[in-house]
């Protein structure tokens, strides 16, 4: 794996931001269509099947499309990230990226600690990549871009 260099915290929380503006801007107009203006002023955590399905299934199954076909989300992308096996540095299997994704709850219920450990980690793993197996890397396209002027 010495080949590859990690992508760290700050890279990753920019990557997120970028998935989550995405998702907005797809799941609000629904929202706001299917249960009018009052979603964004009621009180109510659960306003019914459509809230889960736009804001809680729709995600998660197209985070881990992306994953399987991509190794990586739209944010990812943008920022030349892209999620491995930690052992072979090759693709993940579709266990690892479901494992990968239901992990990022046990990352995030204590105090966020286990997606902070990111910035601890010397591979930079977090603890949803531990349990997984995974590691998000730089891709080499953009490790040579820096790495070595383009010949003309």
């Amino acid at each position: 794996m010495s080949e590859h260099e990690y992508a760290g915290f700050w890279v990753r929380v920019g990557a997120a931001i970028i998935d989550s503006i995405l998702l907005l801007i797809v799941i609000s107009p629904l929202m706001t269509a299917i249960y009018g203006i009052q979603y964004w002023t009621s009180q109510s955590y659960f306003l019914g099947f459509w809230d889960v399905v736009l804001n809680y299934l729709l995600p998660a199954v197209a985070i881990i499309i992306f994953w399987i076909y991509r190794s990586a989300t739209p944010g990812k992308m943008m920022l030349k990230l892209s999620i491995v096996d930690a052992k072979t540095g090759g693709q993940p299997s579709k266990g690892q990226y479901i494992g990968r994704y239901l992990a990022y709850y046990v990352s995030a219920i204590p105090l966020f600690l286990g997606l902070i450990w990111v910035g601890i980690d010397k591979k930079k793993q977090g603890w949803h990549d531990m349990l997984a197996g995974t590691l998000v890397v730089k891709n080499k396209q953009s490790i040579a871009a820096h790495s070595a002027p383009e010949e003309q």
